[in-house]
């Protein structure tokens, strides 16, 4: 790959496995240094030694509102300028809406919604004077169809699939890109509360992605020329039956 984001620095949230991790690797192969977010002290750790000296640990949980407003101060800390914001951390709540737990839902709308417009918001000061700024936001392709076993989580994606959209309009008058990126089904811990009919289902018929694919289209999102975005890209297995 070539050194294409050589003096760029990012943030991804949700860093340390799944997406997150493989859209940091991605990045740092093309040459930006990279602050991996996550929660997960272990893994975040065991990542930044695997990647190198341009990966930078920041241990942080996101549901904590005062930790969570210390992100983009922390990253400019560490790296001393922000150019790409992925803001990718998020959970899961499928199955029939009478089942769910209340609390993980609350816990899941904080995170899938609330945390990515503050992380967005916290972000832009920074790149509006600067002039310049990638901001992607991992949503779903539940943001694009209403997938019957998982009205909660669809429901968080449509919203952030909002978000983004008008966000995009306010700011790309300071030269600021925002868009996201809505896969379908991926091979990762988030499938974990899939019904596990579905889940088996989608192996046996090879109708899941892999993370690396996702992180591809990170790569293509921002390697475009600067006058042009892609606000929202919708993949998916070649095999999977919507």
């Amino acid at each position: 790959m070539t050194r294409e984001l050589q003096g760029k620095v990012a943030a991804v949230t949700g860093a340390a496995s799944g997406i997150g991790l493989a859209s940091a690797e991605a990045m740092l192969a093309a040459g930006a240094r990279v602050v991996l977010v996550d929660r997960d002290e272990a893994a975040l750790a065991a990542a930044c030694r695997r990647l190198g000296e341009s990966a930078m640990p920041l241990l942080l949980d996101l549901l904590d509102a005062k930790a969570c407003a210390t992100l983009v101060p922390q990253v400019l800390a560490k790296a001393g300028q922000l150019d790409i914001l992925h803001a990718n951390a998020g959970t899961y709540v499928g199955g029939d809406l009478v089942d769910a737990d209340t609390a993980a839902i609350d816990r899941m709308l904080n995170l899938n919604v609330n945390v990515v417009m503050k992380n967005v918001h916290d972000v832009l000061p920074h790149m509006i004077e600067r002039r310049t700024g990638d901001i992607i936001v991992t949503s779903s392709l539940a943001a694009h169809y209403p997938t019957p076993w998982e009205p909660v989580y669809a429901s968080s994606k449509w919203a952030i699939n909002c978000f983004v959209q008008t966000v995009r309009r306010q700011v790309f008058k300071h030269g600021l890109r925002v868009g996201s990126i809505s896969p379908g089904p991926v091979a990762s811990a988030l499938l974990a509360d899939w019904p596990a009919e579905k889940l088996q289902e989608a192996k046996a018929s090879g109708s899941l992605l892999e993370a690396a694919e996702v992180a591809e289209v990170v790569m293509f999102m921002l390697t475009r020329p600067r006058g042009m975005t892609i606000r929202d890209v919708i993949m998916m297995p070649t095999h999977f039956d919507l």
